[in-house]
């Protein structure tokens, strides 16, 4: 006679199955590469777990999430710690996950690299995009957390060097949803006018401490390393310490050691531009002392080679005064002479009336010649004087042809005419004379 078995309902099947499972394997840690991963609305993560002959699906909630150092992506390989449960709607089992860590840095620095050689080929680490630091920035904006030692450590070393106003947008510098508030404090900071209530600054600092890669890894993250491409503002990475190196310090304009080294990048020290500045003008006081000194050597010199002025004008004056007194000398001298000829008994009033009568006949016989060459009397020989309309004479037919008006003087009056074929002007008839 068969035994007879014991029979379950489905519900009491999947409940006892349930109970065995997740007694069995309520703590457990599993290793696998994750793949099919999505982030639900929500903010959970729905994902796998798989190696070279299995699958095991997993959830990770939001609470947890965002507790995350690395977010889940597909083809990292992980060690998921948590609960093992099932799903009885369905008849499946899953694990979920309380705890997410890097199968070791290999894993991380494997994923690094890939990106790393994505963004390169996409040109985003070419050093021609590289904007220049502004040489004495007025406004600084820090991307970090605003309550760690590195915003402090930003703040003192910038006052040390060259005091400026510093602007911070708080952070998360770890963590889920890090990537996306850095990326939105760079495109924000952008995003700010010159004159605005929050100036927009000259330069931007983004910076966190020391941590494991994990820790750091939201500086890896492609949203981070875009929005650091994208950006008008010249940035400084200063993430980690001098031997972490994330994408971001590829990206970046500057890529600084530490945030202190980040300050001493993007302000002088204020004492040693007061130095350079007393030293160049005393560099352009000497030059000016120099060449004032060289100039007037050059013109004393000058000066030796020209006669001396005061001995040229006092010979000069001397002859000037002796011409002076020899002509007044010569002249004095000349009068005399000619009042002495002319009080002279053997000037006879004669000799004076036959010059005189010399001179009237020279003049009359000038006048008689004046008067033969006179118009009068050329008109009275019978010629006339032929003149145009502008009252210039004419002299010969060809430029009375070309006058519209001729006026013929005689001895005796005018006779106006105009040549054959001229139109009269006002009467419009073609006449010979008027």
């Amino acid at each position: 006679m068969i035994e007879q078995l014991p029979e379950f309902s489905v519900t009491e099947i999947s409940a006892a199955i349930k109970k065995m499972v997740e007694t069995t394997f309520s703590q457990v840690r599993v290793k696998g590469e994750i793949f099919g991963c999505k982030r639900a609305d929500s903010g959970h993560y729905y994902l796998s777990l798989k190696d070279e002959n299995a699958i095991l699906s997993a959830v990770c909630w939001k609470g947890v999430a965002m507790s995350l150092a690395v977010k889940p992506e597909d083809g990292l390989e992980v060690v998921a710690t948590g609960r093992i449960t099932t799903f009885a709607g369905k008849s499946s089992y899953q694990l979920v996950i309380e705890k997410l860590e890097v199968a070791g840095t290999g894993a991380l620095l494997k994923l690094l690299e890939e990106r790393k050689q994505k963004f390169a080929a996409e040109g985003l680490f070419d050093p021609a995009h590289k904007k220049p630091l502004p040489f004495l920035p007025t406004i600084i904006g820090v991307v970090t957390s605003p309550t760690g030692a590195v915003i402090r450590d930003i703040i003192h070393r910038v006052t040390d060097r060259f005091p400026c106003r510093i602007i911070v947008w708080p952070t998360l510098v770890q963590g889920e949803g890090a990537a996306e508030q850095i990326a939105a404090a760079v495109e924000g900071f952008n995003r700010l006018s010159s004159n605005g209530p929050i100036p927009r600054p000259d330069v931007l600092i983004v910076a966190r401490g020391g941590g494991s890669l994990e820790d750091l890894w939201c500086f890896n993250e492609e949203i981070v390393v875009r929005s650091v491409y994208n950006s008008d503002i010249p940035i400084v990475s200063a993430v980690g310490h001098e031997t972490d190196t994330m994408l971001i310090d590829y990206v970046a304009d500057v890529r600084a050691p530490t945030p202190t080294g980040a300050a001493e990048f993007v302000v002088p020290v204020r004492s040693e531009l007061a130095s350079k500045l007393m030293l160049h003008a005393s560099r352009m006081i000497n030059s000016i002392h120099r060449l004032y000194t060289e100039n007037k050597n050059l013109l004393d010199g000058l000066a030796r080679g020209i006669p001396n002025l005061e001995q040229i004008l006092s010979d000069n004056v001397q002859k000037l005064d002796d011409r002076v007194e020899r002509l007044n000398l010569a002249f004095n001298n000349y009068l005399t002479t000619k009042n002495n000829q002319l009080s002279l008994n053997e000037i006879k009033p004669i000799y004076i009336k036959n010059i005189l009568e010399k001179q009237t006949d020279y003049i009359d016989n000038l006048n008689l010649r004046l008067n033969s060459v006179s118009i009068e009397s050329v008109l009275k020989r019978g010629f006339s004087w032929v003149k145009n309309e502008q009252g210039k004479t004419i002299y010969n037919v060809n430029d009375a042809r070309h006058s519209h008006r001729l006026d013929i003087r005689f001895v005796d009056g005018v006779v106006k005419t105009r040549p054959v074929g001229k139109k009269d002007e006002l009467q419009g008839d073609l006449f010979d004379n008027l």
